[in-house]
């Protein structure tokens, strides 16, 4: 092998930079994926004391803080052992290990990127332009208008599955914030005592938004070859009886919930984050709690910020902890608990698929 001559097999780079004590030597460097990497250090580079900037290639899938196993005829865990290629006398090579980040970024779609979350989950996105290439998908020119307007915003009726065709290809991950929105009847004064009563417009009830419309985005991305989707819905799916389902006897949360065994089946991997009662304040301040099957609705802790909603849906992209899974979200009051930092422990604290 002619000297500094690297066998680079596939994209992304791995600096190395080594200080010989000897030389010549020959070493086998192997990654995890088993590509491996044979490279000969010349024999003048004790004058230099260094060799610097030799590539070693990964495969695009893996990710800079995966670990590289180093091997050579003699090893140990702070350096490798060299065999010198004459002779066979051992030399000893010090290794710095620099992971140069060269994974593109994921191109991800948010749906109903108007809506309160979801405007704020295409902004997080839009924050992280290092990690995502965010797009949007609204229903109206205003709502494009409000969340900046640009190019990589789209126009169209999830209900209608040719209108968001154009919308998913090319994406690696979809996020759904997509939900039928009901409507106060006129003639309710808060003075006079009693509850407003509510009703869904024709064409936007939750059977046609939530279940058929969840349905279209789901096909539509299994189709483009999406890499996977976050699906926020509600706690509360598992009880017939909740309130929910009463507004506009449209059994919102029924149709919530076959969407979400739809995507469960869809072998798309998937996170299903079921929210508590959703609030406007600041996220990042408060413990992040997670359950299963409407048990926190027992609890105290039956609320959470959009924020902290739109954050746990943008780590759910990075982590495989968060894959097949669906949890139920909520967080401790503000003041008590400590504020959620490691989404990884939060994510492994679930393991439901449904």
């Amino acid at each position: 092998m002619r000297d500094r001559e690297i066998n680079a097999i596939r994209c992304g780079l791995v600096s190395l930079t080594l200080s010989l004590h000897q030389t010549p030597v020959m070493a086998i460097i192997t990654t995890t994926t088993t590509t491996t990497t044979l490279f000969h250090l010349p024999s003048n580079t004790h004058k230099s004391k260094a060799v610097s900037s030799s590539f070693l290639s990964l495969p695009r899938s893996q990710s800079p803080s995966s670990s590289l196993q180093f091997r050579s005829l003699v090893s140990d865990s702070t350096s490798i052992s060299s065999r010198r290629k004459l002779n066979g006398n051992l030399r000893r090579v010090s290794v710095i290990i620099s992971a140069a980040a060269t994974t593109e970024p994921l191109t991800v779609l948010v749906t109903g990127a108007g809506g309160r979350t979801g405007q704020i989950v295409y902004k997080k996105l839009k924050e992280r332009s290092d990690q995502f290439v965010a797009r949007g998908l609204v229903r109206t020119q205003e709502s494009k208008e409000k969340i900046g307007g640009e190019d990589e915003v789209f126009i169209g009726d999830i209900r209608d599955s040719e209108a968001i065709a154009s919308a998913v290809q090319g994406i690696d991950a979809l996020v759904i914030l997509t939900s039928a929105v009901p409507q106060m009847k006129p003639g309710f004064d808060p003075s006079k005592g009693g509850r407003p009563e509510f009703f869904f417009e024709d064409g936007s009830y939750p059977e046609q938004v939530d279940w058929l419309g969840q349905k279209n985005q789901i096909d539509a991305a299994k189709a483009a070859g999406v890499k996977q989707i976050v699906l926020v819905g509600s706690m509360g799916g598992t009880n017939i009886n909740h309130p929910l389902n009463s507004i506009g006897n449209a059994n919102i949360l029924v149709w919530k919930r076959k969407a979400e065994q739809y995507l469960a089946d869809s072998g798309i991997p998937y996170t299903i984050i079921r929210a508590g009662g959703l609030q406007d304040k600041e996220g990042g301040i408060r413990e992040l709690v997670v359950g299963k099957d409407d048990e926190l609705l027992e609890t105290e802790i039956r609320t959470i910020a959009r924020a902290d909603v739109a954050e746990v849906c943008v780590q759910a992209l990075q982590l495989e902890e968060a894959k097949f899974k669906a949890i139920d979200l909520a967080s401790k009051p503000e003041g008590t608990g400590t504020p959620t930092k490691d989404f990884k422990a939060l994510f492994a604290q679930v393991t439901t698929r449904f």
